[in-house]
């Protein structure tokens, strides 16, 4: 199974092929993806990148992680597996 990075720290103007373009100069991309706002498709400022092989994301990690795009400085580690959360807004402590 191939890498998955997670990228912070993205300035807004940053799309999913401007991501993929970044991150190909280090190695073959499997997928890039930015993570917009669901309502208004604003960017949230991060995104993920997988790579083919596991020694270009460790590459991409070491050459691109504190490095400034379009001014801002991003940060470039290895994704944590998603959390689960609760369905249908259930946070507990409701009341009856």
């Amino acid at each position: 199974m191939s890498k998955r990075l997670f990228v912070g720290g993205l300035p807004y103007s940053v799309n999913d092929s401007k991501l993929e373009e970044m991150f190909s100069a280090v190695g073959i991309v499997s997928s890039a993806t930015v993570i917009t706002d669901r309502e208004t498709g604003q960017s949230k400022g991060f995104g993920f990148v997988e790579f083919e092989k596991d020694a270009d994301a460790d590459e991409a990690i070491k050459k691109l992680n504190d490095t400034e795009v379009d001014g801002r400085r991003i940060v470039v580690n290895v994704a944590r597996p998603r959390e689960e959360r609760p369905q249908f807004g259930d946070r507990g402590g409701r009341r009856f």
